[in-house]
Formats: C-alpha cells, sequence, structure tokens
C-alpha cells in the first residue's frame, strides 16, 4: 500500500536528503570549575567569640541580625559539602592565613594552621602582609619547612614539613637579584584543562608591618604585576587565569552575602580593590581578594569593559565564597557570562568534621596549660575588633595598660593591634568573667615591644591630624588612645581640619604646642606604620617590655574575682556629627 502523494521516486529523493543533509556538531560540554575562596583566616582554628566573629545576616522577619560563625572542623564539612558532584574542585585563599593569630597556632609559629589548612585541602594561597609579620626569613621556614630556629620543634622530634600549598608572591621582590621570593604564579591542569593563579600583596605592606622584617624587599605595584605575569601566562597557552591578591575594599553594606549587583545604584565596593580590578589585565578572568575583611560579590568592568568578578570572604573563617565558572574547550578561557560565586556562613550549628575536630583539639592540647592560666577579670564585654564604633572599649584599655607599664604620659594604639573582644561569657572551663591567658594574647598576638619616646606638642596634634591626612585621608584611621588624653572631632571638616586643636587635653590642661611629652607606642607605630610618619621623629627612644605583658600585668593588678575590671565607656575623643567609617 502506497501512502497517498509519495511516489518511489520522491521516496528515493527523500533518502537521499536525509543521507546527505550535514548532522549538526554536538557541541564540546564546557568543563566547570569550582573555586573554594578564604581569606584572613589569621590562625583561627576555632570560632572567634564576641563581635569580631560574628557575621550580619537576616533574620526570618528580613531583619539584620548578627550570628556568630566560624571554625575550621565546621567550614571543613561544609567544603566536604560543597564539592560533592563537582571534578574539578580546588580550595584556594588570597592571605593572611596565618600572622596576628590566638595562642593555639601562634605558640608554634602558626604550624598548627598550616598543618590544618593543608588536611582540608587548600591548594595554593598568595602571601598577605601577616605572612611577614615575624619577617621574611621566617615566612620561608614556613613554606620550605624545618623546625624554628629558636624554639625548635612544635612536636618533639617532628621536623615541621614546610606548607604542603604554594604560596605565590609576584610583586615581592629582593631588590638585590630583581626576583620574586616566591613563586608569581600557579598553573593547575584539570585533565587537560589548565587554570593559571597569580598570587600578590597590597603594595602597601611596608606601612602596615615592622620595617626590620622585610629588609631587603620590594613591593611592587599591583597592576603592572598582575599584567606582567597574565603576559607570560597567556604566552604558556594558559588562558583561564585567575588572581589571587591580598588587597581589598570597602562596602556599602555589612551583610555577608553583599552582592553589589543586587542592590541597585549608588552602592559597591570603593576603595583600591577598585582601581586594581579596573585597570588590570583583561586577560584576568576573576579576582579573589583579602585584606578588608569585609565579604562581597562585585562585577567590576575590566579595561575592555567586559564584566568581571570580584570576591572576598569575611575574614577569621567565618565565610567561605563559592565559586563555579566554565571554560571553553575550544580556547582554553573562562566564559566570562558564566562566572557566578556566593558568600556561605560557617554556621555554628554546622556538624564539625571529626577528622579537623581531632587535630585541632591536639594542637589545642598542646598549648592548653599556657592558654587556660586565668590573669583578670571583667564585669562584661570589653568589645574591640568587633566593635563598630571609631573608639573602641578594649582599645582604651590596652592604651591604658601600656601608659601604665612605661611610665608615658600619653599611649597611642594602632586598631589593627588588637585583634579580637574580650568576651564576659567563658569560652572553656574558666568560667564567666575570667579572662584567660589564651584570651589576652588573642586581643595582642604579636609581642610587639613597646617604645616611649618624646614628642613636642606640636607633634602630638600632627599625630591626631595623621589620623584624616596623607593615607589616612580616603579611609580615616582612629588611634586608641590612653585615659590622659582627649580631643574633639569636627565632621562637617575636611580631612586633617576635622582635629580641633583647641580641644586637645592632656591631663585635663591643653596642649602646649612646645612642651615635650613623654609617649608609647609599639615598634609598628614608633617606625611610622600605618602612615603615622610623625612617631619617626621622636626623641630619647627607649623600649619597655612587650604589648601583650603589660596588659596581663595590668588585669592582675586592677582586677580581682570580687572586683572585676568594668568595661571602658570609650569617651575620650568627642565627634561633632556623625563620624565617617574608620578603619
Amino acid at each position: 500500500m502506497k501512502l497517498p502523494g509519495i511516489t518511489a521516486a520522491s521516496t528515493a529523493a527523500a533518502l537521499a536528503f536525509t543521507v546527505l543533509a550535514p548532522v549538526p556538531a554536538q557541541a564540546a560540554p564546557k568543563p566547570v570549575i569550582q573555586l573554594l575562596a578564604l581569606n584572613d583566616l589569621h590562625g583561627n582554628l576555632d570560632a572567634v567569640p564576641g563581635a569580631a566573629g560574628q557575621v550580619v545576616t537576616t533574620d526570618d522577619a528580613g531583619q539584620p541580625a548578627n550570628v556568630q560563625a566560624g571554625g575550621l572542623a565546621r567550614m571543613a564539612t561544609l567544603l566536604k559539602r560543597a564539592r560533592e558532584g563537582q571534578n574539578r574542585s580546588l580550595t584556594v585563599a588570597a592571605g593572611d592565613m596565618i600572622g596576628g593569630s590566638p595562642l593555639v597556632s601562634a605558640a608554634y609559629h602558626d604550624e598548627p594552621a598550616v598543618d590544618v589548612l593543608g588536611e582540608m585541602g587548600l591548594a595554593v594561597s598568595s602571601v598577605g602582609n601577616h605572612e611577614f609579620d615575624e619577617g621574611r626569613d621566617e615566612l620561608q621556614r614556613m613554606v620550605r619547612g624545618g623546625c624554628h630556629p629558636v624554639d625548635g620543634c612544635a612536636v618533639d622530634g617532628e621536623e615541621y614539613a614546610g606548607t604542603p600549598f604554594p604560596y605565590l608572591a609576584a610583586n615581592v621582590v629582593d631588590t638585590a637579584s630583581g626576583e620574586p621570593i616566591l613563586p608569581p604564579y600557579w598553573i593547575k591542569d584539570y585533565d587537560g584543562v589548565e587554570v593559571g593563579f597569580i598570587g600578590l600583596v597590597t603594595r602597601d605592606v611596608p606601612s602596615v608591618v615592622v620595617q626590620s622584617g622585610i629588609a631587603g624587599l620590594e613591593f611592587r605595584d599591583e597592576v603592572a604585576t598582575i599584567d606582567r605575569y597574565a603576559k607570560e601566562l597567556s604566552r604558556k597557552g594558559v588562558k583561564a587565569i585567575v588572581t589571587l591578591i591580598h588587597e581589598g575594599g570597602e562596602k556599602t553594606s555589612p551583610a555577608y552575602d553583599f552582592d553589589c549587583d543586587a542592590q541597585g545604584p549608588g552602592t559597591g565596593v570603593v576603595g583600591p580593590i577598585k582601581a586594581i580590578a579596573e585597570r588590570a589585565s583583561s586577560a584576568v578572568d576573576l579576582i579573589v581578594t583579602g585584606h578588608s575583611h569585609e565579604a562581597y560579590v562585585c562585577s567590576i568592568p575590566d579595561p575592555k569593559g567586559k564584566p568581571r568578578l570580584i570576591t572576598q570572604a569575611a575574614s577569621f573563617g567565618r565565610t567561605f565564597t563559592d565559586i563555579r565558572f566554565q571554560i571553553n574547550p575550544d580556547t582554553g578561557d573562562v566564559v566570562r557570562k558564566s562566572v557566578t560565586a556566593a558568600n556561605r556562613i560557617v554556621a555554628l550549628d554546622t556538624p564539625e568534621d571529626p577528622a579537623i575536630k581531632s587535630l585541632v583539639d591536639t594542637w589545642h592540647a598542646r598549648s592548653a596549660e599556657i592558654a587556660d592560666a586565668p590573669v583578670g577579670y571583667i564585669s562584661g564585654d570589653i568589645p574591640g575588633r568587633g566593635s563598630k564604633d571609631p573608639e573602641k572599649p578594649l582599645g582604651d584599655l590596652i592604651s591604658d595598660t601600656q601608659a601604665e607599664a612605661t611610665g608615658a604620659q600619653i599611649a597611642f594604639l594602632n586598631p589593627g593591634g588588637m585583634r579580637a573582644d574580650l568576651v564576659y561569657e567563658a569560652g572553656g572551663r574558666e568560667g564567666d568573667g575570667v579572662v584567660t591567658y589564651g584570651e589576652s594574647f588573642q586581643v595582642q598576638p604579636f609581642g610587639n615591644i613597646l617604645v616611649t619616646m618624646d614628642l613636642t606638642g606640636a607633634q602630638v596634634l600632627q599625630v591626631l591630624r595623621e589620623q584624616y591626612s596623607g593615607a589616612n585621608a580616603e579611609f580615616p584611621r582612629l588611634l586608641q588612645l590612653s585615659g590622659s588624653l582627649e580631643y574633639s572631632v569636627d565632621e562637617s571638616r575636611k580631612d586633617s581640619e576635622r582635629i580641633l586643636a583647641e580641644t586637645v587635653r592632656i591631663d585635663g590642661a591643653a596642649l602646649d604646642p612646645s612642651a615635650v611629652y613623654r609617649v608609647a607606642a609599639n615598634t609598628f607605630l614608633a617606625d611610622g606604620g600605618n602612615d603615622f610618619p610623625t612617631f619617626k621623629e621622636g626623641t630619647d627612644r627607649v623600649n619597655n617590655g612587650v604589648d601583650l605583658d603589660a596588659f596581663v600585668s595590668y588585669l592582675k593588678a586592677h582586677s580581682s574575682a570580687k572586683k572585676p575590671f568594668a568595661p571602658p565607656k570609650a569617651d575620650r575623643v568627642t565627634f561633632l556629627g556623625q563620624p565617617q567609617r574608620l578603619l
């Protein structure tokens, strides 16, 4: 039976057409790469107590809510969950993974943090400024291995093996050789799909670390460095390029899952990373950042006007960033429109990974005797790093401890010199209100020497003005100060004019420009750190012991179980008008 209208001839023709017609080629699948990114851990194996360990999220009613977060054993669980179904996943970091650490890690020169991060699968990291806290030689020992030259092996009979991941330092150059002190980039081959990672740190390292530790080093321009090594990777045939950079910016929302593109006009990230992202080579497809301790995902056009994501997770292990993108199999480049990223909170109700928890507990047991010793008592929380106010109660306390320890009339503290809060609620078995040595160390982990010097009244005023001028003009940096000094800031004025000279009082008396005052500061500030060059002009300089020792001695002398220390009022600086955000 023949169907109407279909003849043998027409059937043959149809068959011929079917055989000869080109079959559409199946598009090659686009490999998906996953990066799990963290930054600014600062050796915090555990969740940080107090406000410094919180992230801002939203409650069921959509209102802002602060929640505690962190802990590497919890993060390990979440990283494993995030990797499920991803056969090309890599954990990366953007610096400050060590340095400024609590006692459990710092007591062993941050070998515990490296140990735990290695077990968690960290594959590569850029250096941060805090990787230089103990100097260049110690950073290179951390990378290459070997026991500490003074303190020996952390575990008797076991030599430290070094970082199981590469540290990258593309813009940190030995001034004699002109070569980077660590590899500038690293290439990951995913079964023929290559991704290059350029790692670098803020060029402002000399203003934020002790100078003696970085002698003979040059910290080069970030954009020029990125461009140089993006070209080198491209010449090697690597087209998918990620930059890990320890530099960041400030954002317009405190939320941990801040998405610039979802917030509308007038929002986003400002600061150094924005200018870097706008100018760095378009060959770079993604920029993972750190340093500012902010959490954000932002799209900033590259020099060709093409959207490019910059990301950052919050500090102290509170969040990590889950980044995913496709690779074009024909070109080997990132499909830019496929790049997605989201910050994930490390909630305290997350089950702890048993293997990582066991490792963390092992390091805690080694330092427990020192860490758990009580050194003082407080009647309530004393906010420091976690305080949102420019003048911080803990900053007042620390400055007072340094003035008393040195006999200085005035003591100054850089805001980055306090790393946590003092929390009333017990973190272990010590009891509420008890301050342990470990908690004190977490607040003051650097072991900075206190320096006393002579400054004239005019120089003291200039120090105050430097909080709002020079390199600190865009993001003012309020020094914490001892109780002998008070002054007012007029926020309606610009830059250094905000400091009202006529309001400056020392021990209740007006500042005398020609008088000489004895001033205390840690070695970092005394060397002009954080862009306070006037401190370097101080004369008759004397070293007066370690900042942590001053803090512990003060708590022992001024508190007891029956009479705990009350939180300071933080009222030494009077702000006329709403203070802008300060670092």
